[in-house]
């Protein structure tokens, strides 16, 4: 029996107990196999639903010196009640004077005026408005100047006619 073999393969050496090298072989698959299954449990239903680990914010909170600050249920719905959706007839400069008229309601020792903005702005946003800030580069914004630079830059561009 003649063997086809390309030049850059070399011939299989010939082995005279090939049924014990068999039964070798798939016992060292057998245990890969098990030792896979240990590394990564999951089921295949696992690997199409979507995974939640990883999503990250592109705002980036800055420390908190103070152990008792919390966001009131109170002033999110608030800060809720006119929400910018990233509309073309919604004037985006009007939302930021609000919002800011709002945000600076609160004053906490050890809290600066950046870290209740940052953390409260995207309760200031829905639809369009949501999906631009989900949208933005992780961990891209540092400071309230930055986020607000951002924010206008996308809904008021300098083309824009001021109205």
């Amino acid at each position: 029996m003649h063997r086809c073999s390309r030049r850059d393969q070399p011939l299989v050496p010939f082995d005279p107990e090939i049924e014990a090298t068999a039964r070798r072989q798939s016992r060292a698959r057998k245990r890969q196999q098990i030792t896979m299954e240990e590394r990564d449990p999951r089921v295949l239903r696992d690997y199409v639903l979507l995974q939640v680990t990883g999503l990250t914010s592109p705002i980036v909170n800055p420390a908190i010196e103070a152990n008792n600050f919390e966001l009131r249920l109170a002033l999110i719905s608030f800060v809720e009640q006119n929400q910018f959706g990233g509309h073309s007839s919604k004037n985006p400069y009007l939302h930021l004077r609000n919002f800011l008229a709002k945000s600076d309601m609160i004053k906490l020792n050890g809290v600066s005026a950046d870290a209740i903005r940052l953390r409260l702005f995207p309760f200031s946003l829905k639809d369009r408005g949501s999906d631009w800030l989900l949208n933005e580069k992780t961990n891209s914004i540092t400071t309230w100047e930055a986020l607000s630079k951002t924010f206008l830059s996308k809904y008021f561009p300098p083309a824009r006619p001021l109205s």
